[in-house]
């Protein structure tokens, strides 16, 4: 089974030249959505990982089955005002202004092994505050696992140079 066919590719949304990587397709392929899960699994198995964090929203199914496996909590990121308790929250640049995601403070411990998942790693700024407030909690971000890689958008590579190991499953070229 190729992960890749189990992907939905949607010309033109939301904006004309985008080529949209839907994995809802994939999560409801019973065999792909497994294997995808297996898949992110497999390099971070045997480490003692804490907690699995997942970026809102796509994060949260995939990060819930991967902490499942990994025998670890689930945190989620979410938008800011979402979470009902104490937060601590970061800012990050998008195209046209600035978000917030934020998690609650007493999510992960001080020098707790976290792994990071979400479908998609694009220009990896959400990813990247994503570290960054997990680090800020005293979190050691051991990995980050992600379904689809748009590697001209350099979003791996940024992640890297903050010294975070990335695991990709299917690469596609353009945006």
């Amino acid at each position: 089974m190729n992960l890749r066919d189990a992907i939905r590719t949607i010309p033109d949304y939301p904006k004309p030249g985008i080529m949209f990587r839907d994995i809802t397709t994939l999560l409801g392929d019973a065999r792909a959505f497994r294997r995808a899960v297996d898949e992110l699994v497999q390099p971070f198995a045997g480490r003692r990982i804490g907690k699995v964090v997942g970026i809102e929203a796509r994060g949260f199914i995939l990060g819930g089955a991967v902490a499942h496996q990994l025998s670890a909590g689930f945190v989620p990121l979410r938008k800011k005002g979402k979470l009902p308790h104490v937060t601590i929250e970061t800012e990050y640049a998008l195209e046209y202004g600035v978000d917030t995601i934020q998690m609650h403070a007493d999510a992960v411990h001080a020098g707790e092994e976290v792994l990071l998942v979400d479908d998609l790693i694009a220009t990896g700024g959400t990813a990247e505050a994503a570290i960054k407030l997990l680090r800020q909690a005293g979190a050691e971000v051991v990995g980050a696992g992600f379904i689809i890689d748009l590697p001209e958008l350099g979003g791996a590579d940024r992640l890297r140079a903050l010294g975070v190991p990335i695991s990709t499953l299917v690469s596609f070229e353009g945006h």
